[in-house]
């Protein structure tokens, strides 16, 4: 969310950052929120005179009656009641105002980097960089789903008559690879400094408000019937709520947080063949990391966190590119974004592993976070990375370590979480 005196001052700005963002049906919303908050200014002014003259005329009143002048007094009180009335109207108003100030101001999306590319859509995205050569082996690869059902690995049927599309059982030794792959990930990120944490799975509507926009909310989250309470669709949403009205000390920043959640997600629309098996589901486990660092440090921070997700993969024997995220793409809150794309032998292309975002201090303003520094108080900026989601992961791990005879390699890093185990080999 923007700050309304920026908008206020720089009203062309934040229309071309809308037009940039190809999203031209917001653009009245401009203008119509700077009317309210002209509205709303006078409104505050008007009662703040009021407040004063009710108080300037109280004092007469009792001056008056101490010299007997009975009748001027009740004319004086006259007009404080006629204050009265109009000032218990303003006061009234003060707040409906307010409300759709804010309500307006949070469709309207934050001001993107001037380095992010201008696009439409994903379709636009850019690519950056390769890491890893992408091969294509000489032998076939089974779709993702078989390749696990040729381990027991995976029961989708059960699944459906428990719970229904979108989910699934994970078995043996493909349920063990995907709690290797998340202890792996962790650890990682301890190690690169970050503070492990296990949040709340659910959160209240306010916290959700704060972390993402009505868009996306309506999109992803799946609510608690009769409850003010979301599941969350990334751990990210519960981490930066964990800050909500909070006054943290500067000499506390950064802070670095890496999450452990399991995570729910409507998934509306129709996906291809693709998309299907753990590609596009409702429930799934993630490690997450989050920033929240001081203004100047963000992009320094976006650029470190981006990087976190290559190594990783590369460490685990995985080819990965870096694609920037054009400003169609881009959801209102963010201020720039990537993702890091897996490279799918069986596809012969890239799909989406990660995505590392900078948010600036949009959920910040949202959620009341501020900073206490020794020249003042100030909104920190908040980031979000995907460190790794075992479903979609477990793609691209499989395919990238898939042999001609059907076993699939671990990698040295994560033989310590497999028990030791370098070659998982097909039941069938």
């Amino acid at each position: 969310m923007l700050d309304i005196r920026f908008l206020r001052e720089n009203p062309e700005i934040v229309k071309q950052n809308i037009r940039n963002k190809f999203q031209d049906q917001k653009l009245p919303l401009v203008d119509e929120v700077i009317a309210l908050d002209a509205e709303y200014r006078r409104t505050l002014t008007e009662a703040s005179e009021l407040r004063a003259a009710k108080n300037r005329l109280s004092k007469q009143i009792g001056a008056l009656m101490a010299q007997g002048k009975r009748a001027e007094a009740e004319e004086t009180k006259k007009q404080v009641a006629e204050s009265a009335a109009r000032l218990a109207s303003l006061e009234a108003l003060e707040p409906e105002l307010q409300e759709k100030i804010r309500q307006i101001m949070l469709k309207i999306p934050n001001i993107i980097d001037p380095s992010v590319p201008i696009g439409k859509d994903d379709s636009e995205n850019v690519e950056v960089q390769r890491f890893g050569d992408p091969a294509v082996p000489d032998f076939d690869i089974p779709y993702h789903t078989e390749i696990m059902e040729s381990f027991d690995g995976i029961d989708m049927d059960s699944a459906g008559r428990v719970s229904g599309n979108g989910f699934y059982y994970l078995m043996g030794d493909i349920a063990r690879l995907h709690s290797a792959i998340l202890a792996y990930a962790r650890d990682f990120m301890i190690n690169k400094g970050f503070t492990y944490c296990i949040p709340p799975f659910m959160i209240h509507g306010n916290v959700v408000e704060g972390v993402m926009s009505q868009t996306d909310m309506d999109a992803m989250m799946y609510k608690i019937e009769g409850e003010d309470l979301y599941l969350i669709g990334t751990s990210e949403h519960s981490m930066i709520g964990k800050f909500i009205d909070q006054i943290i000390p500067e000499e506390k920043l950064p802070i670095t947080l890496t999450s452990y959640s399991p995570c729910f997600r409507k998934e509306k629309g129709a996906h291809g063949r693709e998309e299907r098996g753990v590609y596009r589901i409702h429930q799934f486990e993630k490690q997450e990391m989050i920033v929240v660092c001081r203004p100047e440090d963000s992009m320094k921070w976006y650029e470190q966190m981006w990087k976190y997700s290559v190594e990783l993969f590369r460490s685990m024997e995985i080819p990965v590119r870096q694609l920037e995220c054009c400003s169609g793409d881009l959801a209102d809150l963010k201020v720039k974004s990537c993702d890091i794309e897996a490279w799918s032998p069986r596809q012969k292309k890239y799909f989406e592993v990660c995505s590392c975002s900078n948010l600036g201090d949009a959920q910040a303003r949202r959620l009341k976070v501020r900073v206490k520094g020794k020249d003042g108080s100030y909104l920190p900026h908040t980031l979000n990375n995907t460190v790794v989601a075992p479903p979609r992961m477990l793609i691209a791990f499989l395919e990238n370590h898939l042999q001609a005879d059907g076993s699939v390699t671990i990698p040295a890093v994560l033989r310590p979480y497999m028990g030791g185990t370098e070659v998982l080999v097909k039941k069938h």
